[in-house]
């Protein structure tokens, strides 16, 4: 049986009438034939269909919804609102639309959740174990399931596709030769596993850690950690201090805890040097060898770092101590070869920490006024890419008061499962053992949903079948999706009882083992006049309002993200006023109130550079307008995800 809540729906049917305020004039008339009125939960139900004789009407008893996890604290520069609720302004409509209630978005409770972090742990898998070969649709790769009713022929067997209608044959002789199932599995969760007989085992406890950590002059700005008083003067270090001291006791916790585990150190300024293991001779790039992307991959890859921290505590802590800073910042040249290290071994981590923007070699960040575009986000894209496809997990480490363009380089983070965090001096080091806590469930994940034919993915798909690459996965990894009906298609879903949904993911295990897991189920259709919004998951619609409108603010498409917040806040109040829950609805808000104050203060850093005038060399960069501070909270509410028990309540700090 399917592991409680890991594919998790809002609403227990499929509304199938639900439609997006981005629909043409044409669509408009197909889907509101008839007047129209808006239910209290901020659906949208037309008065020609919502007493059709298909529609399903059902008694639903709610189970109580697992509680939210609370949202990351707003940055501290973001001004005291009042309730944002009611003061928060209209964003401007988009082009060809005019500002009146018809374009007012309605909220969509088509939502599923899936629990990525608890599905690819096939240790605790409830799923059936199949020996044979998935079996796939020949139009759009569904595969063969329990909802399926394949017919069986003399010679044949055929199957129609519940999912795009397609009349597939088969031969009952290759099916047989090639070990795939002649009838529909049983279950609705299934297994299957690969042959890995060409794949050498590998031991990720001998994964590599490599600190990739910034020495440029910046790094000699001081805090004071010690107050004085009349008998004595304050304390102040500097922050290469801090992390060094940091480092020291890293390198300290694993000798006793990890002693096989390897560690590289690679430092930047106006050049890198790749110390590895603290053995060899160090390794400088300089100048051109700072532009040359592949000359930096290939230099990663076949660097050695043979021993283990136990062999090399003395001389790494000795490499540390002898830091100094000065010079200029080449995060982008450091970071792609010490992933580019990492890569030779599945699960390893990178962990950047710096204080400045790139300004020097590849991914520089600060801006030229003879630059008419900038490829930084590429890079950064490009070299998430790769590390996520290595199985090698970045976690990002900038300190609190700086601009170093997070929204950039926090895509590392953010594509391969690591940390992403503004640190002071007291924090690093408990940041850093954080991040090398972290572990790799699985590598290569990737995940496909599929509906039937004549239902779609707002934000997501126009089509019924969606394929994400979430890359490597760690626990607590929770992704959601909205789905909607085509509003031509509404009548003809109507008349059916259930729908099906199949979950296709496929991932490398830590022991490589290849998988991929199938799961289906069948859900009832109804129309919007039939929920109550007491029977709502405000758990997953929650999680999938912070995802969505973190990602959307992350795109640049702020307003968006603005109408989306505001059609959650009306749902909310139907919800709380159906269902009471005090924890869950305090926790909801806060997650629309904190996203609110980004997008707002975002929109008037935009207003205000657009009022005094033209900005030299501005950037194309869609999160230009993103403080460190914002993007940090946004990358925090694109993970955002609901957890089982008792969650702590974490109040939003005042100015």
């Amino acid at each position: 049986m399917l592991g409680e809540g890991e594919m998790e729906f809002a609403c227990s049917h499929v509304v199938c009438n639900w439609r997006s305020e981005s629909l043409t004039e044409d669509e408009a008339k197909i889907s509101n034939q008839g007047s129209t009125s808006t239910l209290p939960c901020g659906l949208s139900r037309a008065h020609s269909v919502s007493d059709h004789p298909y529609d399903n009407r059902v008694t639903f008893i709610p189970k109580p919804a697992p509680s939210l996890v609370p949202p990351p604290v707003p940055p501290r520069n973001m001004q005291q609102r009042k309730s944002l609720s009611s003061s928060l302004p209209p964003p401007l409509p988009p082009r060809g639309l005019e500002n009146n209630e018809e374009t007012q978005l309605k909220a969509n409770v088509n939502v599923v959740s899936l629990k990525v972090g608890s599905l690819v742990d096939i240790t605790k898998a409830s799923a059936i174990q199949s020996s044979q070969k998935p079996l796939h649709c020949g139009k759009c790769n569904s595969i063969m399931s329990s909802a399926s009713s394949p017919e069986t022929h003399q010679t044949t067997i055929m199957w129609s596709c519940e999912f795009c209608g397609k009349e597939n044959v088969y031969s009952l002789a290759a099916l047989k030769a090639g070990r795939f199932p002649l009838r529909s599995p049983p279950g609705r969760d299934i297994l299957y596993m690969e042959d890995n007989e060409d794949v050498e085992y590998e031991n990720l406890d001998d994964m590599l850690i490599v600190l990739c950590v910034d020495i440029s002059g910046s790094m000699s700005v001081t805090s004071e950690i010690s107050p004085g008083n009349s008998m004595r003067s304050p304390t102040y270090i500097s922050r290469l201090q801090g992390v060094q001291e940091a480092l020291q006791m890293v390198l300290s916790t694993l000798q006793k805890t990890s002693p096989h585990r390897r560690l590289a150190l690679v430092t930047f300024n106006n050049e890198v040097t790749v110390y590895g293991d603290g053995t060899g001779v160090p390794l400088t790039l300089r100048d051109w060898a700072l532009v040359d992307y592949d000359y930096l991959k290939k230099e990663g890859e076949n660097y050695s770092t043979p021993h283990c921290i136990a062999e090399t505590i003395q001389p790494l802590t000795q490499k540390i101590k002898e830091l100094r800073e000065h010079g200029a910042t080449a995060l982008g040249p450091a970071a792609l070869i010490s992933v580019a290290m990492a890569s030779q071994f599945t699960g390893s981590k990178v962990i950047i920490c710096t204080d400045g923007q790139a300004n020097i070699g590849l991914g520089h960040l600060e801006q030229e006024s003879s630059r008419c575009s900038d490829p930084s986000p590429y890079f950064y894209n490009q070299l998430a890419h790769y590390a996520a496809e290595k199985g090698v997990i970045v976690s990002v480490m900038t300190f609190e008061g700086e601009d170093c363009r997070l929204a950039e380089v926090g895509r590392l983070a953010d594509h391969t499962g690591g940390r992403i965090n503004i640190v002071n001096i007291g924090t690093v080091a408990t940041e850093i053992q954080s991040a090398i806590a972290d572990n790799v469930l699985a590598t290569s994940v990737m995940a496909t949903l599929l509906a039937p034919d004549g239902m779609y993915f707002p934000y997501e798909e126009d089509n019924h079948r969606l394929v994400r690459e979430i890359g490597n996965v760690t626990d607590g990894v929770e992704i959601t999706f909205q789905f909607a009906v085509r509003p031509e298609k509404v009548e003809i879903f109507q008349q059916r009882d259930r729908v099906p949904f199949q979950l296709q993911l496929s991932f490398k295990t830590r022991e490589l083992q290849k998988v991929m897991r199938v799961i289906t189920q069948q859900k009832r259709v109804t129309t919007s006049s039939w929920v109550w919004a007491g029977s709502l998951n405000m758990s997953v619609l929650g999680v999938h309002c912070a995802q969505l409108c973190a990602r959307l603010t992350m795109e640049g498409r702020v307003q968006e993200a603005q109408r989306q917040l505001r059609a959650q806040q009306d749902l909310l109040k139907d919800i709380s006023q159906q269902k009471p829950s005090p924890k869950e609805e305090s926790i909801y808000g806060n997650w629309i109130s904190t996203m609110s104050m980004i997008c707002e203060d975002i929109n008037t850093v935009k207003q205000n550079k657009t009022e005094t005038g033209p900005q030299p060399a501005p950037r194309t960069s869609s999160t230009a307008s993103i403080s460190d501070a914002a993007a940090n909270v946004v990358y925090q509410m694109k993970r955002a995800k609901s957890v089982s028990g008792k969650a702590k309540r974490v109040a939003l700090l005042e100015n």
